[in-house]
């Protein structure tokens, strides 16, 4: 019986020394992604947000992928994927590098739509009319805008 109170004990004081120790800790860094969507206050609504520096020259992908782009994605994305404030966030921006965003992410935001995580500018709704082939150039023709703007 007193081996049974000495255990209860012991884990008693242990139980509180970890709570203490938990509580009186430094707070642990975040959880997730550290990237951190702009201030857009200041852009007036429908302004472009990103100012984009445009390769010197395209692929034959990335050709056929900005022109798909202009025809299914430039209404809300912006001219050269610099995002329009209010509207949709610029693809031209450090949150969307292919370390963060793979490839793969952009086909299934443009085949089944994504819920608004980086930006308040509402949740994106699936693109029609666009093949997974064609989300294909399509990313291929933002990878090479945002490697000219020195994301990799």
């Amino acid at each position: 019986m007193d081996k049974l109170i000495g255990l209860f004990g012991v884990v008693l004081i242990g139980g509180i020394a970890a709570l203490g120790w938990q509580m009186f800790s430094p707070a642990a860094a975040p959880q997730g992604h550290s990237m951190v969507s702009p201030d857009t206050a200041a852009i007036p609504e429908g302004a472009l947000i990103a100012e984009i520096s445009l390769p010197d020259d395209l692929s034959a992908n990335a050709k056929l992928g900005k022109t798909i782009f202009e025809a299914a994605c430039a209404k809300c994305h912006g001219k050269n994927a610099a995002g329009q404030n209010g509207i949709a966030p610029p693809l031209v921006h450090k949150i969307y590098e292919p370390s963060h965003h793979s490839d793969m992410a952009f086909v299934l935001a443009a085949q089944n739509g994504v819920r608004s995580h980086h930006w308040s500018f509402g949740d994106m709704p699936s693109v029609e009319g666009v093949t997974q082939g064609d989300v294909k150039m399509i990313v291929a023709y933002v990878r090479e805008l945002q490697r000219a703007n020195g994301i990799n």
